[in-house]
């Protein structure tokens, strides 16, 4: 008799058989750009916006057991690709250091889009591979145009790295004139369990070229 049964769907692939997002060399940059001047921002065409995000109440998961008639959100979702930040308020690259938000649970979004000119000073970027390194206090997570690299179980720079230690995200391994960036930049204060009376801002934001 045949089996009528309907095919199981595969699983998730293996985390070791899936490729993990790339990871930053450890070898000194041949060029670095201080994201956090006026003069290293304009560089790369960077206009910085920044918006609060809230937690918005959700209906839950359709299989969620039945005592939780609801969940929790971020709103907005501002690391999608296409996403218009239009209305946002502006920010100097210079304040990008400013101490943002209330304090406590508090989420806060930066977005900026980075092109790659043909010179930076006597550097010829063509070729070079070009990490960004962006130190938030307290965590950050950073979308590339429209995604969020990542890797169950991998090692995967753009997420969640420690208690205000530095992202360290490839954006790409080689790179010539005009190539560009949409970065999304998702602050958040914490340690969230133990929610601190201080705020969201930049420790350090720099874009590093390597070969």
């Amino acid at each position: 008799m045949a089996d009528n049964a309907p095919p199981v769907p595969p699983g998730p692939p293996h985390p070791l058989l899936t490729a993990q997002p790339r990871v930053a060399p450890l070898l000194p940059a041949l060029c670095t750009v201080d994201l956090m001047t006026e003069a290293g921002s304009a560089l790369f065409g960077a206009r910085w916006k920044v918006r609060e995000a809230k937690i918005v109440e959700r209906a839950p998961l359709p299989d969620a057991m039945p005592e939780y008639k609801s969940t929790y959100d971020i709103d907005p979702h501002a690391g999608d690709a296409g996403y218009d930040d239009a209305d946002w308020q502006s920010v100097p690259a210079t304040e990008l250091g400013a101490k943002r938000g209330g304090g406590h649970v508090s989420f806060l979004w930066f977005r900026a889009k980075l092109t790659i000119p043909a010179r930076i000073g006597d550097f010829d970027p063509a070729g070079a591979g070009a990490v960004l390194t962006a130190n938030v206090d307290d965590y950050a997570e950073i979308w590339v145009n429209g995604e969020l690299p990542r890797v169950a179980g991998r090692p995967s720079p753009a997420t969640i790295q420690g208690f205000n230690m530095p992202n360290r995200v490839v954006l790409a391994p080689s790179v010539k004139a005009g190539d560009s960036f949409q970065l999304a930049v998702f602050g958040i204060n914490g340690p969230i369990s133990a929610a601190p009376p201080n705020t969201v801002w930049f420790r350090e934001a720099k874009l590093q070229f390597y070969r």
